[in-house]
């Protein structure tokens, strides 16, 4: 097995999604017509965190939803039979403020699929990406409104997120293939 590096601890993870929230507040004067949509898997459990704080700090609840990309994947052929979770969107969001939010942000493709099926649920009046890692190695040109942590990484490496909801606990690690 691999050797894991941890990036981010839970406290780190904690902090991170703090500073987000209040950055997004920032940056939108408030959050009338924010909406939080998580890609799933990890990007709802960070989106529900997001929201979370904004409550905390704002006193305001701020609506979230799930975003299945599966179908909207430019590698969908390449994939042995996708498994289709659905989306849960719980609020139209022609003219909101989009929040999309992804665990961690590589080559951008999974964001690309994302703008196209956010696009298929309404027009929105704008859409802001929040993702807890960079990692680099764009493909598309796609860049982050909001970032946990900036981690330059090798295309050998990978990092996993790993969140309490998902994995049993809150992580960040980094781990090199053997080639």
């Amino acid at each position: 097995m691999p050797a894991e590096k941890v990036l981010l601890t839970a406290d780190d993870i904690r902090r991170a999604l703090t500073r987000i929230a209040h950055e997004v507040v920032e940056r939108n004067r408030g959050v009338e017509g924010l909406v939080f949509v998580g890609l799933l898997t990890r990007g709802v459990p960070l989106a529900r965190r997001l929201a979370e704080r904004i409550r905390e700090f704002e006193g305001a609840a701020v609506p979230v939803g799930a975003l299945d990309i599966t179908l909207y994947r430019d590698d969908l052929s390449a994939r042995q039979k996708p498994v289709v979770r659905g989306t849960d969107v719980p609020v139209d969001l022609a003219d909101k403020r989009v929040i999309l939010v992804d665990d961690v942000l590589f080559t951008g493709r999974s964001i690309r699929a994302a703008l196209d099926a956010v696009m298929d649920l309404g027009r929105p009046q704008s859409v802001q990406l929040a993702v807890l890692v960079d990692r680099g190695h764009r493909e598309l040109p796609v860049r982050p409104d909001y970032v946990g942590k900036n981690v330059p990484s090798s295309r050998t490496e990978d990092i996993q997120v790993r969140l309490q909801e998902v994995d049993g606990k809150d992580e960040v690690v980094l781990t090199r293939s053997e080639e």
